[in-house]
């Protein structure tokens, strides 16, 4: 806890884009800590969409939309390029917030906690699982339906599906769509 006994969490992710899945992690986990801190990660070697300011702004405007229960209010969007246990310590924050979709995220998240944990035995990782509805959603997926001119907007908030259709379609324009499969045939990782 913070010097005014606070409970600060982090919830770190490239958020590119801003799923429905994330969105509701951020809710519950608001409801869970007195704080919040969503931690855009710079993270380029993800080979991003969006840029790390616009991955800022999307978190930053939906998360001003979410006035239930006050979670605009305890919910702050930072960026970080450094190791998340030092940001973690640098914000006050005691515990990571991860969301887990299927028992495929647990082991990685599993390995990444126990990591953690040797780095700073003080900061806790707490787990949410994806409500049911959001399970399969993966910004992987969702950059990959947006490419193939599938319709996200059951899967992102609306802004985000507009300049995820935006984004689409100036790679469409540059032919980006071939150096794009090639980044979707990559390895997922499970906090994508």
């Amino acid at each position: 806890m913070t010097a005014n006994n606070q409970r600060v969490g982090v919830y770190p992710g490239t958020f590119d884009p801003l799923t429905n899945g994330h969105a509701d992690i951020i809710r519950r986990a608001a409801g869970v800590v007195d704080k919040l801190v969503v931690a855009v990660a710079i993270n380029a070697g993800k080979n991003p969409l969006f840029a790390f300011d616009e991955r800022v702004d999307m978190v930053r405007q939906e998360i001003a939309d979410m006035t239930e229960n006050g979670v605009a209010k305890k919910v702050e969007v930072r960026s970080f390029d450094n190791l998340l246990m030092d940001f973690t310590v640098s914000v006050g924050a005691r515990v990571i917030i991860r969301g887990l979709r299927a028992v495929s995220d647990f082991e990685y998240e599993f390995q990444m906690a126990g990591m953690n944990a040797r780095l700073n035995p003080q900061v806790e990782t707490m787990f949410l699982m994806a409500s049911d509805r959001h399970q399969f959603i993966s910004s992987r997926f969702v950059k990959e339906i947006g490419r193939l001119g599938g319709d996200v907007s059951h899967f992102v908030p609306a802004r985000v599906a507009k300049r995820l259709a935006r984004r689409m379609a100036e790679e469409r324009t540059n032919g980006g769509h071939a150096k794009a499969m090639q980044t979707f045939k990559q390895e997922p990782t499970p906090d994508d």
